[in-house]
This record gives C-alpha cells, structure tokens and sequence, in this order.
C-alpha cells in the first residue's frame, strides 16, 4: 500500500525462494513498508494507513538514520491513494559534527488502473513529486532544493504459491541526473498474523558512478486489527564503494484506520 524512498536489487538464494513457496497459503502477501517496492494496493475509501518508521542506512563512512520516516495514506474510493511522507534525519559522518533535521517530504497519487481481483493481474501508476527541504536541513546536507518527480509502475500478479509485486519508475529532476528504480517483492504469510517477504532493489543514477543494488528480507506481525509490526534488514550485493549502503533495515509500526474513518463518516451524516 503506502511507500517509502529507499533502494534495492540483485539475486536472491534459491533456498529463500523455495522457503516461501512452502509456507501456507492464507491473505495476499504486500509490498510497500517496511519495503521499498509498493504495490498496486489501495487503503480503500475514506481509510488510512498510517506507517511509522526508523531507517537506518549504514555506508562506507557514513551512518544515517531516517527516524521517524513518516508515511501518511488515504484512500478516495478503491482504486485512488492520497500519499505524503516526509524523514526525520540524523546524519553521522566520522571527523565531523553530527547533523539532524527534516529531509525532502513528497506527496503522491496512486491509481489501481487494472484490476482483475485477489491474487489476478493487478497494476497502478504512482506519480510524486519529492518537495524542495527546508533552508537549515540543506545548509547541514541531509536535504536537497528544487523538486523532482518520480512516475513508477507497479504489477502484482499470483505466481504459483507465491505472490509477486513489480516496480519500476523514473525520476525526473528539475536538474542534475535521471534515476532509474526497479524493485520485486516476493512473499507469503505464515500464518494468520505473520508474513514474511524477500525484496530486491535497483536504483541507478545515469550519467554518475552512483548505483545500489541492495537484497533485504522481512515482514510484519500482526498485532491487532488496527496495530501491524513492520520489520525488514538487508544489504549491499553488489560492494561497498562508492556510499553504496553496507547495511539498511527498518523497524516500525502501520497504523490502520479504517473503522474510524467509517465512525467518522456516521457522524458527519
């Protein structure tokens, strides 16, 4: 459902793939936090899903934390998806003072464009737009200026035992390089509160020497019919030069409204 900016890629163990397709088939597996890939899943009318998050991304160097990472989702209908996220970040370079602020927020739309039902071929587009940062965050360089606009397309298909989620997308940018993102999760529950889930993530940078490709697994437990632990670790597959992550993961709670957005509705009438 939500997202969150992040990356990732490579090739996963056969072992870990076959694990998954032994689980027990039971609610569709979904991308989206604690992953960087999102799927075509909406919250549904006048609900919201909320996801709150620490991210921490260890690189050569350079040890940076996202926390909270904010993602707000609301749902117009079935098929549209209102999104707003924004980091809190905390950057620690060695020799230098440790710095904190705000990063890039972002607000988005998402539109399930195709939709064949549960566990059929299902596919939406997701355009954001990444907000300028505010004057102090830039000054500490844990946010950039100007905006620029990411149009990504996501494709969840039932392959099997297994469900499969697809992204990929570009970012357009007001100025400096073209990126290319391209991400798959596959995953299924293991029982009635657990899933688990693999993902690989690609983002690349045209034109520079930037390019991570990065293997995580995790997934969520549910705690409650509102209340869901998202949990995910990972790293670099492809060497540790260049800033290429070491290390990422994602610690977090989803907060889902959607009997209180019901309420509310009752009460408006």
């Amino acid at each position: 459902m939500g997202n969150s900016h992040r990356r990732r890629a490579g090739g996963w163990p056969a072992g870990l793939a076959l694990g998954l397709a032994l689980l027990p088939p039971l609610v569709r597996a979904q991308a989206g936090p604690p992953f960087l890939t999102n799927d075509p899943g909406t919250p549904g009318n006048a609900n919201w899903e909320i996801n709150l998050g620490a991210a921490p991304t260890i690189a050569r160097g350079t040890r940076t934390w996202q926390a909270p990472q904010v993602d707000l989702n609301f749902g117009v209908g079935e098929r549209i998806q209102l999104t707003y996220q924004i980091p809190y970040v905390l950057q620690d370079i060695p020799s230098e003072p440790a710095m904190s602020g705000w990063g890039n927020g972002s607000t988005g739309i998402k539109w399930r464009f195709l939709d064949h039902g549960e566990g059929n071929l299902q596919m939406s587009v997701f355009p954001q737009v990444q907000l300028p940062g505010a004057q102090d965050p830039r000054r500490a360089g844990i946010a950039v200026p100007g905006t620029r606009t990411l149009v990504p397309v996501e494709v969840t298909r039932r392959i099997g035992p297994m469900d499969v989620d697809v992204e990929v997308g570009y970012y357009f940018p007001g100025q400096g390089p073209r990126e290319r993102i391209m991400g798959i999760a596959v995953g299924r529950p293991v029982d009635g509160r657990l899933e688990l889930d693999a993902e690989l993530y690609d983002d690349r940078a045209f034109g520079t020497t930037q390019h991570a490709t990065t293997l995580d697994v995790g997934g969520r437990y549910k705690l409650s019919n509102s209340f869901i632990l998202l949990f995910m670790a990972g790293r670099s597959v492809t060497g540790f030069a260049d800033g290429r992550p070491e290390l990422v993961g994602y610690l977090g709670i989803q907060v889902l409204l959607s009997d209180c957005g019901r309420s509310l509705a009752r009460k408006a009438d």
